[in-house]
């Protein structure tokens, strides 16, 4: 009987193992009901038209909340308008809740020109997965003991700063034996503060895993886009940053300090992805008798397509197969030799041809 009893058991974890590393097709989140849905193939959703992408059950609920995630600005008088406007606008277009939180509601003015109303003061703010600090007058919260209080007393699930909003981190106990950025006319004052910290001057951002601090004003961008590509894949932050017209993002730009944190293709998959771009470019047709050309761009080493003279960034999937900007998915034909000749375009009947 005891014996039938540990089989029983084990059949169960077993079972319940395989279950959880069981994977599927899902909706990449879309605010509707077929987030939930778990298709058994490959293909579009039927309810959305977004690419199915194959995932576990537990990874798919991790998409879910990443996608849902809740972001509190503290934001104290005189703030830097970019600090908090760069990252605001890159979390924003990721679709995250962003919020503002200041010691008390009243209006709190932003390098003596945007009045910022705050959305909670610290006495009423709901918790947030991501709290994040700025620089600019950063030594308001820094060193008041009830704003360094309500910090300590924050459980988020990552924290990030730009600038000096290092030093509120540092004062709450959080930057001790991490690696931290910062201002870099404040890297010095950073260092004295916190002697149990390895503050670094030649980065953009320091990724510790759930602390990610950046250095000076347009540095949080960069962050910002970091923080999105491990959350979110690092073709969403890429375009973000297409939108945003931000030209000066380099994937990787930053100190990542665990490997398991690293969202971004790794030096032998760039190079073989490297070797396989040349392949895709070219002129092919495109809709209504249009043409479009298939190129590299210099910048990133990532292909895009130019349609009248806007060039629009295809994401890698995996060999011959590309996402557009809506999601759609884009595959290259290849001919009995192994050449591209065209391609099809998910959802559309039309063979688009190579010139």
């Amino acid at each position: 009987m005891r014996s039938i009893l540990i089989i029983f058991l084990i059949f169960c974890i077993v079972d319940q193992n395989l279950a959880q590393s069981a994977s599927a097709y899902y909706c990449p989140p879309c605010n509707m009901d077929c987030d939930t849905i778990a298709f058994e193939a490959a293909g579009s959703c039927p309810h959305c038209g977004m690419v199915l992408v194959q995932q576990t059950e537990a990874e798919h609920a991790q998409t879910i909340k990443n996608s849902n995630m809740t972001i509190a600005f503290y934001l104290q008088n005189g703030v830097e308008v970019l600090d908090f406007a760069g990252p605001m606008e890159v979390f924003s277009y990721a679709g995250f809740k962003v919020f503002t939180v200041s010691k008390t509601k009243a209006p709190i003015v932003s390098q003596g020109i945007l009045t910022v109303t705050p959305d909670y003061s610290i006495e009423d703010a709901p918790a947030a997965n991501i709290l994040a600090f700025f620089g600019g007058n950063s030594g308001a919260a820094a060193n008041d003991a009830e704003v360094i209080n309500w910090v300590k007393a924050q459980q988020p699930d990552y924290y990030f700063s730009v600038c000096t909003g290092a030093f509120v981190l540092g004062q709450a106990g959080i930057l001790d034996q991490q690696t931290a950025t910062t201002f870099h006319r404040s890297i010095p004052n950073l260092r004295e503060l916190l002697p149990q910290t390895t503050v670094r001057s030649d980065v953009r951002y320091v990724d510790n895993g759930r602390i990610i601090t950046t250095a000076g004003i347009s540095a949080g961008i960069d962050g910002a886009l970091h923080l999105v590509a491990r959350l979110k894949g690092a073709a969403q932050a890429r375009e973000i940053a297409w939108n945003m017209e931000y030209d000066k993002y380099q994937e990787g730009e930053g100190l990542i300090i665990n490997p398991q944190d690293n969202p971004y293709l790794s030096a032998a998959e760039k190079q073989k992805l490297q070797k396989m771009l040349p392949d895709y470019v070219g002129t092919y047709a495109f809709r209504d008798g249009g043409q479009t050309k298939i190129h590299i761009n210099p910048r990133d080493g990532w292909l895009y397509a130019e349609v009248e003279t806007v060039s629009y960034p295809l994401h890698f999937q995996d060999e011959d197969h590309f996402r557009d900007l809506s999601g759609r998915h884009i595959q290259f034909i290849r001919d009995t030799n192994g050449k591209i000749n065209g391609y099809r375009i998910e959802g559309e009947a039309d063979f688009y041809e190579r010139l």
